[in-house]
């Protein structure tokens, strides 16, 4: 498997940007050009596109799957364009994954292209399969950070330069409003996968988005059980998506 560190330059947001890739290893006899199936694999607010190779075992989880992992920097965004700061939504949802696709093998097929991620990052994963069910097959938050709107008390700056100060998200950016709209859509509808520590102190509003995804009917796994929002936690839940991930041939 190869381990790739990336340094690009982004139009979107006008600064350079970066992103760490695993690629699997050609198999003998592999035609020339044949893409792979892609994660793209999110972080946290605290952490940056190096935390799940620092803190996982993601590399030595994906080495006998024929998995890329794309794992790219969007600082504190929420991956959201942001009312005072960069348009992150447009880099993680448009540019990266047309990028990325330019430099490396990945497959541009729904059904091969997948999101997962943790706290922020499990609210960027399904926020990327919500609005962008047709590019997205399946996704997977791990200890998600759901319900943004409950951000404004909880992180008040960074809800503030993300969303404007005491204003509400909007539907674009509201998990539960855009469950909605993808539920009462003829399109293309995502598998999700969702996961909380029941010590986690997101774990109300873990349980909030399970029933309101299930009330809607969506494809959605649920799981919980003890643990709180660290790095053991996610360590051990990766291991469970790469499981649940249809990929093909698996």
């Amino acid at each position: 498997m190869a381990f790739i560190q990336c340094n690009f330059t982004a139009e979107t947001l006008g600064v350079a940007a970066s992103m760490n890739v695993l690629l699997p290893d050609p198999k003998p006899g592999q035609p020339s050009g044949q893409k792979v199936p892609v994660l793209y694999l999110l972080h946290g607010l605290s952490d940056d596109h190096t935390a799940w190779m620092r803190w996982t075992s993601i590399e030595r989880y994906v080495r006998n799957r024929n998995l890329a992992v794309v794992m790219p920097a969007v600082n504190r965004s929420f991956y959201t364009d942001m009312k005072s700061g960069y348009n992150y939504w447009q880099f993680v949802s448009e540019e990266l994954p047309r990028k990325a696709k330019a430099y490396f093998p990945l497959s541009d097929k729904r059904e091969e292209t997948f999101a997962a991620g943790l706290s922020m990052g499990g609210y960027g994963a399904f926020k990327l399969a919500l609005r962008r069910p047709d590019l997205f097959g399946a996704a997977a938050s791990m200890s998600g950070a759901l319900d943004v709107r409950s951000g404004m008390n909880r992180w008040p700056r960074d809800y503030g330069y993300i969303f404007g100060e005491g204003q509400e998200p909007g539907e674009e950016n509201d998990l539960f409003q855009l469950a909605e709209k993808v539920a009462a859509s003829n399109g293309p509808k995502p598998a999700l996968f969702q996961c909380c520590g029941t010590e986690d102190y997101l774990y109300e509003m873990n349980v909030r988005f399970r029933e309101h995804a299930k009330t809607l009917g969506l494809d959605l796994t649920y799981e919980e059980g003890p643990g709180s929002h660290e790095w053991g936690y996610w360590d051990k839940q990766i291991q469970r998506v790469l499981e649940w991930l249809p990929l093909p041939n698996a």
